[in-house]
């Protein structure tokens, strides 16, 4: 398997993510458009979200935090959150369970 391989999917808009799922994880590559939004929601997975490069808006816990290249979020299962790109981005997200969804 290689990535570049891997086939781009814009799971919401401007937001295209591949997706790469094992027996117990999901893990996503994102490039997210300057501008795009992630709306307020929330999920049963357990997410860990690794910022690449760009800044990233990120609202967890009710506060909005600015993100960039290096930076870690632990998001909760079940914890509403949301984000904006201010610059286009590049994320990785891992999620435990599978994202059945994303498939």
């Amino acid at each position: 398997m290689n990535l570049k391989n891997t086939e781009s999917k814009e799971i919401m808009p401007g937001c295209h993510g591949k997706m790469i799922h094992g027996q117990k994880i999901t893990w996503a590559f994102w490039n997210i458009e300057q501008g795009a939004t992630v709306p307020k929601h929330h999920h049963h997975h357990e997410q860990m979200m690794y910022i690449m490069d760009g800044e990233f808006e990120f609202t967890l816990f009710g506060e909005t935090n600015l993100y960039t290249a290096g930076d870690i979020v632990s998001i909760p299962s079940n914890e509403p959150h949301s984000g904006k790109a201010l610059t286009p981005c590049r994320l990785m997200d891992v999620f435990s369970p599978v994202r059945e969804e994303y498939r």
